[in-house]
């Protein structure tokens, strides 16, 4: 029978569920299209579990790219996990055993429904990122059994990675409201188009990116810092 603390916690990812559950499967499915293993897919949504990074490495794996471009663009796209297991230090203060995978599965879902809790603790924490995970985990199950089926023609489906990242793209401008890193972005990705080959493409954009990112920032602390004086 399932404990009213599991049945609160269920309520409250029911959004999560109906978006994981159909982008978990375009994951399971592009993974088989691309040739990796059923039980491969799998263990990537449970060990690595981070949809977007999943599906840029499944794609740079199969377009050939080293362990090295696929390790830095991974990282530098899920950078952003480091700043949420910071931020949430203090309220998982207390957690035990459950603090280390609690910190392990933030996601941007899992993130938002854990910081939005007006009565948190760290039972329901734990389970709101549990069954998290395991909506991801079902949907690749379901993605690599209708890919392994071939049920329907799944050409085009590797799209899902591109609209994945536009919409992740938009979301980021809605909230920055600042044009320049996205400037910035587009700047250096077309310059390593148009400049770098193919095999350096994406290290040089990341890495070029970076560095105008950190100019900029140290441009702008100097400033604040002569205005201060």
């Amino acid at each position: 029978m399932i404990s009213q603390a599991w049945r609160e916690a269920g309520k409250q990812t029911l959004p999560v569920m109906f978006g994981y559950l159909p982008l978990g499967a375009a994951f399971g499915i592009v993974a088989i299209e691309v040739g990796i293993p059923w039980y491969a897919a799998a263990a990537m949504s449970i060990i690595i579990y981070a949809g977007a990074g999943q599906f840029l490495a499944t794609t740079l794996l199969a377009a050939g790219a080293g362990l090295t471009e696929v390790a830095v663009a991974t990282m530098m796209l899920n950078s952003r996990h480091v700043f949420y297991g910071l931020s949430l230090l203090k309220r998982f203060q207390g957690a035990g055993w459950r603090k280390p995978y609690m910190i392990f599965a933030l996601t941007d879902e899992t993130y938002s429904l854990l910081t939005s809790q007006q009565a948190y603790t760290h039972a329901l924490g734990f389970r709101i990122s549990l069954l998290n995970h395991l909506w991801w985990f079902t949907g690749t199950l379901i993605g690599v059994a209708v890919g392994s089926a071939q049920l329907f023609n799944s050409q085009g489906i590797e799209f899902a990675l591109t609209a994945l990242f536009i919409v992740l793209t938009l979301e980021q401008a809605r909230r920055l409201k600042q044009a320049l890193p996205f400037l910035i972005a587009l700047v250096t990705g077309l310059g390593a188009v148009l400049l770098l080959p193919d095999r350096h493409l994406l290290l040089g954009a990341i890495g070029s990116a970076s560095l105008l990112l950190l100019a900029h920032y140290r441009h702008d602390r100097r400033r604040e810092s002569h205005h201060a004086s």
